[in-house]
């Protein structure tokens, strides 16, 4: 089974997921930055990876992933927020749902990464009470977050893509 998988890196998190996810793949899978744009014929799976931005895939990303057709796609995602958390859950909704209807879907997956290190100094000059503002629990979230995506985030990301794999292998996708 031939992959592609795509991904958009701000800080080089979501480049190792992708790393991980090809190693599932073996020498079946392409890795490309999103920004060579590569196309997706003669793909049997296309596994498309960004950040989360404004609760969805970044711009990039979403340019790409709108793009296709009459593929099967699965999704990963980084973001600085918990991965088990409603705006991680809702920005990969948002980000299903830039998914043509030609396509088949075939799942995702979601893990905390380290916030670009200048938006966190934008939140920490952000006035009080402004919704991204940097306060204790946003602070402590960046800190836990700057540990991802880690040995663990990695090997999960390898367990479910090599679920999707089974799965497609076995006909069940």
């Amino acid at each position: 089974m031939k992959t592609l998988i795509v991904y958009s890196s701000l800080t080089g998190n979501t480049k190792k997921v992708a790393e991980a996810v090809q190693e599932v793949f073996g020498e079946a899978a392409e890795l490309f930055p999103v920004e060579e744009k590569p196309p997706a014929d003669g793909y049997d799976l296309v596994a498309v990876g960004f950040w989360v931005d404004r609760g969805t895939a970044d711009k990039k990303a979403q340019d790409y992933i709108t793009g296709l057709r009459n593929k099967k796609v699965a999704l990963f995602a980084t973001l600085g927020a918990y991965p088990d958390s409603e705006h991680a859950q809702k920005s990969m909704a948002n980000a299903v749902a830039l998914i043509d209807d030609s396509n088949q879907f075939i799942g995702s997956f979601i893990c905390q990464g380290k916030v670009d290190p200048k938006l966190v100094e934008q939140f920490k000059n952000l006035p009080a009470g402004h919704p991204h503002a940097m306060n204790p629990e946003r602070a402590a979230r960046h800190q836990e977050a700057a540990k991802h995506p880690d040995e663990s985030d990695l090997a999960n990301a390898k367990t479910i893509f090599a679920e999707f794999r089974q799965k497609l292998h076995a006909g069940g996708l």
